[in-house]
């Protein structure tokens, strides 16, 4: 059940130019306290496409009150929130968005690739982890066996 208006994962990881995110936020400060939805989700999109964690974050933020003031985009919001939160390591958030979406959509093929993708970051990430955890209980080992060496001479 792929929608043509929302990208695939991937695509969220290819940025907008700055002069790109710059007109849609032109648009979302003229319109000021009226700002629509629309201008307003657009540009929360193009900021999560961003490369700038910060930009993301502000992405995020402006997606999460478009969530809570506008029930006929909580389904938008939802893929859009998990793949910000994707791109700036919160995973665990990432992945309680996506998984409402799945919910409501478990045949979402764009949610489905980005389930995978959570999944496959928190496998390298946990093997990256466990494998420093190795190396720092290593190391400490080593270093309580020279104390002990040590303090018996």
């Amino acid at each position: 059940m792929k929608s043509e208006s929302i990208p695939m994962a991937q695509e969220a990881e290819s940025p907008l130019s700055p002069a790109e995110i710059e007109v849609l936020r032109r648009q979302f400060v003229k319109e000021g306290e009226y700002v629509t939805i629309q201008t307003k989700f657009n540009y929360a999109w193009s900021l999560i496409r961003s490369a700038d964690r910060q930009q993301i974050g502000e992405g995020i933020q402006l997606l999460t009150e478009i969530f809570h003031d506008s029930p006929e985009r909580r389904r938008e919001c939802l893929y859009y929130l998990a793949i910000g939160h994707y791109k700036i390591g919160n995973y665990s958030e990432a992945r309680k968005f996506n998984l409402e979406l799945l919910k409501h959509e478990p045949r979402n093929e764009q949610a489905r690739d980005l389930d995978r993708r959570i999944d496959e970051k928190v496998s390298k990430e946990g093997a990256i982890g466990l494998a420093i955890v190795g190396g720092v209980v290593t190391v400490g080992a080593a270093l309580l066996a020279a104390i002990v060496k040590r303090s018996r001479h």
